[in-house]
Parts: structure tokens; C-alpha cells; sequence
């Protein structure tokens, strides 16, 4: 026979909300929850949606053998006391759209969202998955008022992962050999450093011509338009996803992975009060550090190309905002 207490432990366990039940929401909800990192709440304004799918995951808990409570919701009070709130609401690409299409319409979506998930949860911290990223990432800490270290966005993972993907394709090696590392927007101006991309440690500089790796530095950058061209009818969610879900389990694990990631900068590259992805430490306080590369003329020069244009649009969705 068990005994057991008069007065019962309450264990609290870690709680993701992911803002948006879309294609990305869902799969990281899944990603969360089967590599057993948190509780997830998924909240979508479609009603019935978002319950549905959590009903769905929780179905299959005893086939993936994990226990995480996952809930599907309408209502932001139920994400209450999240230690992430991740924000992939919004419209996503269709063929022929940019990210920078977006801007119009996510912007709304985003700002409302952080306002509303922050009141439930203050001491959580943010990842912004929504395009256009650095955009939407540099909104979102304006209307949730965070202090940097807390609020960040996903880009910089998904493009170093895809730019990884291309260069294994084309040697044929094991893609976990291959490690690179995607600076910039999260956009066609995005910065791949070649000098940075290795196989086992050998750069690919070593291994593959210039006209090679200008041709996979050139796909990285089109990535996602060329699945958005496949599919037709949406854009990638696999890999956003995985990229997501290997930030949230560097927080909740405290790992301090040096991962690029989309944040905002006060004179680090040169760059002041604008969001962009650079090479950051992520543990249990979120940005623990930004590490501040070397680069040569060039690459610095393509950085600044870069974030001039997410400094446009910036100025482009205060615009709309105050309307």
C-alpha cells in the first residue's frame, strides 16, 4: 500500500503557449511535446481548431510515450504563466509573395498577440516565428516592452540548417558532419559565411570551388521561396518547426547553444536599435550573450545591406501601425 501526504506537492511543470495553430504552430506543438521538454498550450482565434489538434497530439502520447499536458484554446488567459510564448500567427507566403509582402497584415496580428500573451504571462520569454521575422520580432518587443535578453526571433537556425542541407547534398556527406552559420535578415538579403561552413571541421573552402558554394550560398537565400513555389498552397513548417523547437529546448534546458538568432542590437556589428540575426548564447534567461564575429569588408558590408532593409520596413510597419 502507498501512503501519501495530507497536504499534496504541487509540481509545476514548464509551459510553452505557441500563438497561431497553423501548419509551423502545430508541428512545434508536436516537436515540444515529444521530445518531452514542456506542457504546451496552443491557442488559434479559429474556434475548435486549435482544441481539435490538441486532442489529436494527446492521442498519440502513449504511442510516442511521453505525458505532457497539451491544451487547445481561444482564450489567452489559459497561456497564463508560460516560461516561452512562441508567436507564429499570421498569414503565411503564397507563390510570388515575399516575406516583405506580409508586412501589412502580420504586423496587426503580432503586435495584438504579444500584447495579450505578455498580460498572462510577464516573465516569459518571447521567440517570433512570424514573417517577416526581424520585422515582427523588433514590433513585438516594442508592444511587450521586454528587455532584449527575452525576446528574440527564429531565422537564423532555419537558413544555417538549410545552408547545412544544400552543402551535404552536394558533397553527399552525413548532414550532421556539416555545421554553418547564417547571419542578416531572414530574407533574400540574409548573410551565409562561407569561411564559417565546415564538414568535420574542414571548411567548405577546401572541399567545394567558389562558383559552388556561390550557388548554394544563392539557394539558401531562396529557401523558403522555393518550397512556397512547390507547395502552391503554403509555405515550409517542418523545418521552422525543428529550428524552433531546438531554441525552446536550448531555454528550457539551459544548454547556452551558440545559436544565430534574430535580436535586437545596440551597437553590436555596428548596427543600433534594430533587430537582426546574429550568433547568440540561448540558456534559461534567454540571450545570455551576443558573440561578435569577425568579418571581413565584405561580409560586414552585405550585414549592413541587410539590416537597411529591415530597417525600411520597419519604418514601413510603424507607418501602418499609426494609421
Amino acid at each position: 500500500m502507498i501512503s501519501s501526504s495530507d497536504s499534496p506537492i504541487l509540481c509545476r511543470l514548464p509551459r510553452v503557449s505557441i500563438i497561431g495553430a497553423g501548419r509551423v504552430g502545430s508541428t512545434l506543438a508536436q516537436r515540444v511535446a515529444e521530445k518531452n521538454l514542456a506542457d504546451v498550450v496552443l491557442l488559434d482565434i479559429v474556434e475548435g481548431m486549435p482544441q481539435g489538434l490538441a486532442l489529436d497530439l494527446l492521442e498519440a502520447r502513449g504511442i510516442e510515450l511521453h505525458n505532457r499536458q497539451i491544451v487547445g484554446t481561444n482564450n489567452y488567459a489559459d497561456t497564463s504563466g508560460s516560461q516561452i510564448v512562441v508567436i507564429t500567427a499570421g498569414l503565411p507566403r503564397k507563390p510570388g509573395m515575399s516575406r516583405d509582402d506580409l508586412l501589412k497584415t502580420n504586423a496587426k496580428i503580432v503586435v495584438e498577440a504579444a500584447k495579450q500573451a505578455i498580460a498572462h504571462s510577464p516573465n516569459a520569454i518571447f521567440i517570433v516565428v512570424t514573417n517577416p521575422l526581424d520585422v515582427m520580432t523588433y514590433l513585438a518587443w516594442q508592444a511587450t516592452g521586454l528587455p532584449r535578453d527575452r525576446i528574440m526571433g527564429m531565422a537564423g537556425v532555419l537558413d544555417s540548417a538549410r545552408f547545412e542541407t544544400f552543402i551535404a547534398l552536394e558533397l553527399g556527406v552525413l548532414p550532421a558532419d556539416v555545421k554553418a552559420m547564417v547571419l542578416g535578415s531572414h530574407g533574400d538579403l540574409m548573410v551565409p559565411l562561407s569561411r564559417y561552413a565546415t564538414v568535420n571541421g574542414v571548411p567548405i573552402t577546401e572541399l567545394l570551388d567558389t562558383a559552388t558554394i556561390e550557388r548554394l550560398v544563392e539557394r539558401t537565400r531562396n529557401g523558403g521561396a522555393e518550397i512556397v513555389e512547390l507547395m502552391q498552397t503554403g509555405g515550409a513548417f517542418f523545418a521552422p518547426a525543428s529550428a524552433t523547437s531546438v531554441m525552446v529546448e536550448s531555454i528550457l534546458l539551459n544548454q547556452s547553444r551558440l545559436l544565430p538568432v534574430a535580436t535586437y542590437l545596440q551597437g553590436e556589428y555596428g548596427l543600433e536599435d534594430i533587430v537582426i540575426g546574429v550568433p547568440c548564447r540561448l540558456g534559461c534567461g534567454g540571450i545570455e550573450g551576443i558573440v561578435d564575429l569577425h568579418l571581413t569588408d565584405g561580409e560586414r558590408e552585405a550585414l549592413q545591406t541587410s539590416a537597411q532593409s529591415v530597417r525600411n520596413n520597419i519604418d514601413r510597419a510603424q507607418e501602418i501601425l499609426a494609421i
